[in-house]
């Protein structure tokens, strides 16, 4: 019942965007602002053609690439920081300073020393979100239970034992909690890479419409994207983020 509820409040909340969108559109009957049948018939076309599968096939296998690494090069030196004061504070100056590189000098860096390759692109994203990764789990590791972590040296609990059954269940909240922010931050860094250095993907294709003026493509791709993230959000992310809460 709560979740026919909760879909059908969001299919009203949906319908409400796309009718203010209508009504904008009819209002102002200009041609930087397309209706949605416009948007949808580009949308169709280009699923149609086979062009847009085929870009957004190459951005989501850029995404996900990005995204694990990320989280996996984060999360290991969160738990080591937020475990290790010493080592904390020698390179918590590093961290601040790469939170606020901006990320578009990252990307032209990764270009310019490594050339516009597929490595390149996703190690300028990659590098773009471990720091944001890194502040959420140190933040959760140094906030972990130090009773259950004082009952893992009474049992003489190894390393992979106490990391796998005590401070990973504690940490799964934090861990989800930079999963859901970082796939919003990689997927938007992404389409810049795409748009300064790459021959394909969603982010090569909008900078290509920008060009033409063509402002249906521009939106029919965008529209495709959000759709595609929703669904990672609704059916990945937010049962694990349900499943994360129950060792409490």
């Amino acid at each position: 019942m709560m979740l026919r509820s909760s879909f059908l409040n969001s299919m009203l909340s949906l319908g409400l965007l796309i009718l203010i969108w209508q009504l904008a559109a009819v209002t102002f009957n200009s041609p930087v602002l397309p209706s949605p049948l416009l948007v949808y018939k580009t949308l169709a076309h280009a699923i149609q053609t086979h062009e847009l599968p085929h870009h957004l096939g190459v951005t989501l296998y850029r995404l996900i690439i990005s995204f694990f690494l990320a989280m996996l090069i984060g999360t290991a030196i969160g738990i080591l920081l937020g475990r290790h004061n010493s080592l904390n504070q020698f390179f918590d100056s590093w961290l601040i300073i790469l939170l606020n590189i901006p990320a578009l000098v990252t990307i032209i860096l990764c270009y310019i020393w490594f050339g516009l390759v597929e490595t390149a692109a996703i190690f300028a994203v990659v590098i773009n979100k471990i720091p944001n990764v890194i502040v959420t789990i140190r933040e959760g590791t140094k906030n972990l239970d130090e009773h259950l972590m004082e009952m893992t040296r009474a049992y003489r609990f190894g390393r992979y034992k106490t990391l796998r059954h005590v401070i990973l269940p504690q940490l799964f909240p934090y861990i989800m909690a930079a999963a859901r922010t970082g796939l919003a931050l990689i997927w938007k860094i992404i389409l810049v890479v795409e748009m300064l250095g790459r021959s394909d993907g969603m982010g090569y294709q909008i900078h290509l419409f920008f060009q033409l003026f063509d402002i249906p493509s521009i939106m029919a791709y965008t529209v495709s994207f959000i759709i595609v993230i929703q669904l990672i959000e609704s059916m990945i992310l937010k049962p694990l983020d349900k499943k994360s809460q129950r060792w409490k």
